[in-house]
């Protein structure tokens, strides 16, 4: 039994999906499925239950899933006892922008010989790696309490609307929520963000409408693509930093009309016992000037 094919095995699992885990590991898919079909071998049991329209975890999958963590994490702290430079690995998510490049900033100040490693992932795979020891501290959306995670505020992140270029509401220099009543609203899937879709469809509720489903696709280019279009009027949000970074004829992007639409920004480290980049981390960020001065 290799790390590699444990590494795979519970990157596969992570997103239930050959393809996206292939991406997430930047190899070939045939190259992931070939390693976990040989641990399989190896344990003498089915780790996944594969069809044309879905990838499961079989019993025996779900067994060996914690454990096959904590080898990992094991693996990774024997490995940073011997690194000359400490290490910090910390899980981001899209739009970050500002928020973290001056946490970055003030770290390398405050220990310039800490080597920072990044880390995308979803939402609840980074509360789920911080929590067991894969990540030293993770960026969230949410301050809700986590077992086994305590949750730092950064700031606020502001949200914008994003819709077809050709629609009339593009013409505004902001849009009230109540006025995307009668376009579908085309999100990610709760699981990617809960606080993102709860916070939104709430905000919508309070608006005194019930937002109509578009569809569901993949990554936030998807989306941009199927609302730019134009064949049915759709409507998404897009956090404020990475919108001013995103280019496309076919898409608008407008603030929301006071008081706006905004998501609290947490950093998130593993409770009771963060590791000592965690620690570092965390002095960074009371360097931090108040964030409010930061939030657009």
């Amino acid at each position: 039994m290799e790390l590699r094919q444990l590494s795979y095995f519970v990157t596969v699992a992570e997103e239930l999906h050959f393809g996206r885990a292939a991406d997430r590991l930047h190899i070939v898919q045939s190259a992931v499925s070939q390693q976990v079909r040989r641990l399989e071998r190896e344990l003498g049991a089915a780790l996944f239950d594969r069809s044309p329209r879905h990838v499961r975890l079989t019993g025996a999958g779900e067994r060996l899933l914690p454990e096959a963590r904590a080898v990992l994490a094991a693996a990774e702290r024997a490995r940073a006892v011997v690194r000359e430079r400490s290490s910090l690995r910390l899980g981001t998510s899209t739009g970050l922008g500002e928020h973290l490049d001056r946490l970055l900033g003030d770290l390398a100040v405050l220990a310039p010989d800490t080597a920072v490693q990044l880390v995308s992932a979803a939402f609840r795979d980074r509360l789920e790696q911080v929590a067991d020891g894969r990540l030293d501290a993770a960026f969230v959306r949410s301050l809700e309490p986590v077992p086994g995670v305590q949750i730092t505020p950064v700031g606020k992140d502001p949200l914008v609307v994003a819709l077809p270029a050709v629609h009339p509401l593009a013409r505004e220099r902001d849009v009230a929520l109540a006025d995307l009543a009668g376009l579908q609203l085309c999100m990610t899937t709760r699981r990617n963000n809960p606080a993102l879709v709860d916070m939104v469809v709430e905000a919508c509720h309070s608006a005194g409408f019930e937002p109509p489903p578009g569809p569901v696709t993949g990554s936030l280019q998807d989306i941009l693509a199927t609302i730019g279009a134009g064949s049915v009027p759709m409507w998404t949000v897009v956090y404020a930093a990475h919108a001013r970074v995103l280019l496309s004829p076919r898409i608008a992007f407008r603030p929301f009309r006071a008081p706006g639409l905004a998501l609290p920004i947490g950093l998130a480290v593993r409770r009771g016992t963060p590791s000592a980049g965690a620690e570092v981390l965390l002095k960074a960020l009371t360097a931090l000037p108040d964030s409010s001065d930061h939030d657009d």
